[in-house]
């Protein structure tokens, strides 16, 4: 399943890109992400992922941790592959953790930063400007 909110065609758009499994989550990201220029596509299954990268092309992805037949740990580590072999194009990766002592596994996954949920929108925002930006990582 893809669903996308586009912004206005005259707007310059950033793409998001949001793989959760949870309904709850994909709402969470494209609530924070309605303002002019900003577009969010949202898939529920990991498979679903590279597809959407290659046709997309988003500016930012988003994967949560439980995501359909494909965790965001493995998600993450394939799209980096597919980056390395030139299939995919780079893309900034934040994940979301279930809990703090997930940590270690993002720093394993080679994600940009990561969030551990619940998070507000205003933390996600931050975090997606921050990558965005091409900031170091941060301490959330």
């Amino acid at each position: 399943m893809t669903a996308v909110s586009t912004p206005s065609p005259t707007v310059p758009t950033t793409t998001i890109l949001v793989a959760a499994e949870a309904q709850w989550v994909r709402e969470q990201v494209r609530a924070a992400f309605v303002g002019p220029g900003q577009g969010v596509v949202e898939v529920s299954r990991g498979q679903d992922v590279f597809a959407a990268v290659a046709e997309h092309h988003p500016d930012l992805v988003i994967l949560d941790m439980q995501i359909a037949n494909m965790g965001g740990f493995a998600v993450s580590i394939d799209l980096r592959l597919e980056e390395a072999a030139g299939r995919l194009p780079a893309v900034p990766i934040l994940l979301l953790l279930d809990r703090e002592a997930d940590r270690f596994l993002g720093r394993r996954a080679d994600v940009d930063d990561q969030l551990v949920k619940p998070f507000d929108a205003g933390t996600l925002r931050r975090a997606a400007k921050r990558l965005l930006a091409d900031e170091p990582e941060s301490t959330q």
